[in-house]
Parts: structure tokens; sequence; C-alpha cells
């Protein structure tokens, strides 16, 4: 059966936080072992997201394979989180679920999508440059994600390896 991306369903959830928690062990290969160990939200944490229509998995048959979650953040698309589980990794699953987030910027008219992500972290930000994203400067981050990156530092992550990325919505 091919693998389908999909909105979430409520019968997805309980099954989030583990995914999130496999696709995560990859961090303790390049010395990130408190990321790759932080718990992951509570199943309940997601529901807010798939009630509003903002949490989509790639489904194997019964199993989730992984998950994006995105947001409105300053008039664009806010990638929240993608978690994609380790055993299919390399099949472009991650870029499908970003796509798929893409279009329901593009069905909000939204102009462009973010995330921060880890700038040294192969799967990370080079990952992300290689699907068309770019780097916004400082001086073009505007002032929702500079809070977010506040956050993340003040949550202890690394702000000299923390980076924002941008890409514009493609439309039909």
């Amino acid at each position: 059966m091919p693998l389908t991306v999909r909105p979430a369903a409520p019968a997805d959830l309980p099954h989030l936080p583990a995914l999130q928690l496999a696709a995560g062990q990859a961090f303790h290969a390049v010395g990130m072992g408190a990321v790759a160990d932080h718990p992951p939200p509570a199943a309940a944490e997601f529901a807010p997201h798939q009630r509003l229509g903002l949490l989509w998995v790639a489904a194997d048959g019964d199993r989730l394979a992984g998950f994006v979650l995105a947001r409105p953040l300053d008039g664009c698309a806010h990638v929240e989180q993608v978690s994609v589980h380790p055993s299919y990794a390399g099949r472009r699953l991650g870029a499908r679920l970003i796509d798929r987030a893409e279009e329901w910027a593009a069905e909000q008219r939204m102009p462009a999508l973010t995330l921060s992500t880890f700038r040294s972290v192969p799967w990370n930000a080079p990952y992300y440059l290689r699907l068309g994203f770019r780097e916004v400067p400082a001086a073009e981050l505007t002032p929702a994600l500079r809070e977010l990156l506040a956050e993340e530092a003040a949550f202890g992550l690394d702000p000299a390896d923390r980076v924002c990325l941008s890409r514009p919505v493609r439309t039909p």
C-alpha cells in the first residue's frame, strides 16, 4: 500500500508522541542527547491543531510514518514540527509533508512557509535549503519569529545554532 498524506484524525493523536520521540533519536548521533530525549507533547496537546486542520499525517496503511504540524504566524504558515519515523527515512516523506503544509498555506493565501531549525544538523537546515527554503536574515525576522527564537534560547537551545528559514508558497 502506498504512503498517503492526509489530515490527522482523532485516532491518530495517541501515536504522535511515540513517533516524534522515535524521529528525535537521530539527534543522539550529532551529540544532542538532550534534544533526542526531550519528552514530546502529550497526545492531547495535538488535539487543538487537529481540530483546526493544522496537522497532517503520512500513513502506511494503519501505521503512521510521519506528521507535520503548521500554524499561522505573522501572516505566513509556520511549520512547527515535522517528524518522520526512522524506518521511513530517505523516502522524501518529509518533503511530502512540507508540501502538504504548503498546500494549506496556498489555500489560506499565505505568501510563505517559515520554520526554525538547527543550522548544523544535516537533516535540518541543510535539508530544508535543498527543499527551496532560504535563511531569513536577522534584519528581516518578523516580530513573531524573533519571539520564537528568544523562546527557544530560553528553553536552552543554542541561539548560534538556530536559524529561521522561509520559502515562498508556490501557487498552482
